[in-house]
């Protein structure tokens, strides 16, 4: 099918392509994947003849139909089905010649439009439509009505219409919400023909594919199964690397030594002369050099608040008057972590801004702990940063009268170090500015993160650094994100955002995705007549009830420790004080004071160590 062949590409001294080559059989779907700004795209766009190659050649058979998003969003006065039907060149200008045409060629036209399904055309465009997000009213409706992202959908639903032979796809989810990135999980993978597809989704990688074409500095290697199996031969490929690297050096320090010592004696050189030779045509084996990943600097809460930190009664929230979602009785507690469905529109980051206290309610009574700090993220706040500005600027404003050297360091942990710190925002990539704009929302250590689609624009390594942030962070989460790999790893608590309000959802998101699959977005209602089956969802409501009633004793078992801690502390400091053999003689009344002190420290220390044990054991107990 496609045949790349000793591809060299550079853009100045850098080069992205050394003499690359791969073949993807007929059929395949195949995910592209690599680091960001490794060259994946602009081998799309040379496989695309859009730009020509220093060296080497792409092969690909004759007439095959390449298929790819267009880079401009469509535009116009056109219903979105009408769009999406005229992307098949072909059906449309067969029916618009079957208007005039007649006798034998009139019999050809509805022969071929027969052959390539042309009648039942309007049907496919319209459940492909549906798949991603668009119902039928919207299908009706204006191109031009719709936002950037919505058009962009529209793009996607055209090419995946057309069915080309070869289909490119780069980061097909980066417009879609969780829903319409289910459904698109399930066509790709029942896609009829040959796939190239770039994306950083793990989810879909393992799911919808079964190659891993992997791009590292310059090389193309494909490898048969999905991302977790790429993963683990790439792991053992490099391990086998290492170790013949050493086995390498060994031999090449053993033939050198023997060089050096033999070559000026006679009864020796010939010995030491095939050595050389030797020597000379070890290839070398590459050492491997892993880019670092840096983490997310998301610092936890010093102090924990108390259950619940956010708490609704009947709330209604929207903009104008006008709500958008209602009826909510929701809770929030300091340690949850709940990811939000639904499809867009439907009003998830109607209730991010409601939770982090950017919109007020319109009724109802939203009570918030006393000194919650929440932050925000969306990716809408990227245009928030100053493009003249750099991240040393963006972090200097949050550290006034601090010394350089400490914002430097804070740079550093948000993931700008040295010289990285100066580098004018408008030269960062996408997956920089959302670390620093991420940096910046948690500066103050918040109680509450609330994450909307935090994922776009970081690569794998990127997101599995956020996952482990995410997880090691102790305050509160809420996420919205298409990354199916992301939610299932940080949240433990879904809740639905559909029909104008927000509940939890009673299954975990195999359920859902049966549902966004089904077009059903409530469960069918169970039979009265049995017990109700098994359900994730009641584990984690009542994990949610046990963290709740068990909150006052963890505060009064965090309490007791730091009463202990500073008890320890008193102690330590009198014993020191005391160690001192002079202090009974010059000072004796001082002395015996430290010494009653102390004795008194000391009984309190036994019964704060006392109720520990019993806070303790009924923690224990109740959690067992």
């Amino acid at each position: 099918m496609l045949h790349v062949s000793e591809l060299t590409y550079r853009i100045g001294e850098r080069v992205l392509l050394d003499r690359a080559s791969f073949a993807i059989p007929d059929g395949a779907r195949v995910g592209l994947v690599g680091r960001n700004g490794s060259g994946k795209t602009t081998l799309f766009r040379i496989v695309q003849g859009e730009i020509a190659p220093e060296g080497g050649q792409v092969t690909l058979p004759r007439n095959l139909r390449i298929g790819a998003v267009a880079q401009e969003a469509p535009d116009g006065p056109e219903p979105l089905i009408d769009v999406v039907l005229a992307a098949d060149a072909e059906r449309s200008a067969l029916l618009a010649e079957a208007e005039h045409a007649g006798g034998l060629r009139r019999a050809e036209i509805e022969t071929r439009l027969i052959d390539i399904g042309a009648h039942s055309a309007p049907a496919r465009a319209a459940s492909i439509l549906h798949g991603l997000g668009f119902e039928a009213e919207a299908q009706a409706r204006p191109c031009a009505s719709f936002s950037g992202g919505w058009r962009m959908r529209v793009a996607l639903a055209s090419v995946l219409f057309t069915e080309p032979d070869l289909l490119l796809l780069d980061e097909p989810t980066n417009y879609l919400d969780l829903e319409g990135t289910l459904w698109l999980y399930d066509y790709l993978g029942r896609y009829p023909h040959t796939v190239l597809i770039i994306s950083h989704d793990r989810e879909l990688l393992d799911t919808a594919v079964d190659h891993i074409l992997h791009l590292d500095p310059g090389k193309l290697a494909l490898y048969r199964g999905g991302y977790t199996n790429f993963a683990r031969q790439l792991a053992e490929k490099q391990a086998l690397q290492a170790k013949m690297k050493v086995k390498q050096e060994a031999e090449r320090r053993h033939l050198q030594g023997f060089v050096d010592r033999f070559r000026a004696k006679a009864s020796k050189a010939r010995q030491a002369q095939s050595r050389l030779k030797r020597l000379t045509k070890l290839e070398p084996i590459a050492a491997i050099v892993e880019d670092a990943t840096l983490g997310f600097d998301l610092p936890s809460p010093e102090r924990p608040l108390s259950a619940p930190i956010v708490a609704m009664e009947s709330v209604a929230a929207g903009y104008g008057g006008r709500p958008v979602l209602s009826r909510l009785n929701l809770t929030i507690l300091p340690d949850d972590r709940i990811a939000l469905l639904g499809a867009n529109g439907n009003g998830k980051s109607t209730f991010c801004k409601l939770v982090g206290g950017r919109l007020a309610p319109i009724s109802g009574e939203v009570k918030r702990a006393a000194k919650l700090v929440p932050a925000y993220f969306a990716q809408h706040q990227l245009d928030e940063l100053r493009e003249g500005a750099t991240p040393y600027l963006h972090v200097a404003e949050r550290m006034p009268d601090r010394p350089e050297a400490r914002i430097r360091a804070r740079c550093g942990r948000l993931g700008f170090p040295g010289a990285k710190a100066d580098t004018p925002v408008s030269a960062l990539s996408g997956g920089e500015k959302a670390r620093l704009l991420m940096g910046l929302a948690a500066f103050d250590a918040p109680h509450l993160l609330i994450l909307d689609e935090p994922t776009n624009h970081l690569d794998i390594d990127s997101r599995a650094a956020l996952m482990e942030a995410i997880n090691d962070y102790e305050g509160a989460v809420i996420l919205v994100s298409h990354d199916r790999f992301l939610i299932e790893a940080c949240a433990d608590r879904l809740w639905l955002v559909a029909a104008g309000t927000v509940k939890p959802f009673d299954g975990d998101l195999d359920d859902y995705r049966r549902l966004v699959l089904a077009g059903e977005l409530e469960p069918a209602h169970r039979s009265s007549s049995g017990p109700a089956p098994y359900s994730r969802t009641d584990d984690r409501r009542a994990a949610a009830e046990r963290r709740a009633a068990l909150a006052p004793v963890r505060k009064r078992l965090e309490a007791v420790e730091a009463r202990i801690g500073r008890l320890s502390a008193a102690i330590a400091k009198i014993d020191v004080a005391l160690a001192d053999g002079t202090a009974f003689r010059t000072d004796p009344a001082k002395a015996g004071e430290l010494a009653k002190k102390r004795a008194e420290a000391a009984e309190a220390l036994a019964g704060a160590e006392e109720d520990w044990l019993a806070l303790s054991g009924e923690l224990e107990q109740a959690t067992a």
